[in-house]
Order: structure tokens, then C-alpha cells, then sequence
């Protein structure tokens, strides 16, 4: 899945979401580094919910964590 967006200090990002729990995001280092930092923790897949806890390998929950702490602007299965 490709998803386009801009992180918080207005940097734009293209990344692949892979679903591999070993290589999660290909193409920003940023990015890797925030699906990292929150891996294990609770994210929201929705506006209300499900909360599911972030699994790397699991690409629903990834583009949901992007969703939720940069601006996502394009979303490509």
C-alpha cells in the first residue's frame, strides 16, 4: 500500500506500507522511525475506535497510526 502525506514539521513522505513485521515501511527513514517509536502501543483504527495495539506487520494499523500523527493525503492499495 502506498501512502503519501506530510509529517508534523510539513515534511512531505512517500512510503510503502509492506505488512512485514521486519521491514513495516520502505522509502522514508522518519517515517520507519515513528512506526518504531509507537510499535506496541495502543493505536485508534478509526475516528471511535477499534483500538488494536500496533503490530508492525499488521498494514491496517500502521496506516492508521500515520493517519493519526501526520497528515495523510493519498492512500493507494
Amino acid at each position: 500500500m502506498l501512502v503519501t502525506g506530510f509529517l508534523e514539521d510539513g515534511c512531505p513522505y512517500q512510503v510503502q506500507v509492506t505488512g512485514q513485521a521486519d521491514r513495516p515501511i520502505e522509502g522514508s527513514a522518519r517515517v520507519r522511525a515513528l512506526v518504531e517509536q509507537y510499535s506496541g502501543k495502543p493505536v485508534l483504527l478509526g475516528p471511535l475506535g477499534p483500538r488494536r495495539t500496533l503490530d508492525p506487520g499488521d498494514s491496517r494499523a500502521v496506516v492508521a497510526l500515520l493517519r493519526q500523527h501526520t497528515r495523510v493525503v493519498e492512500q493507494r492499495e
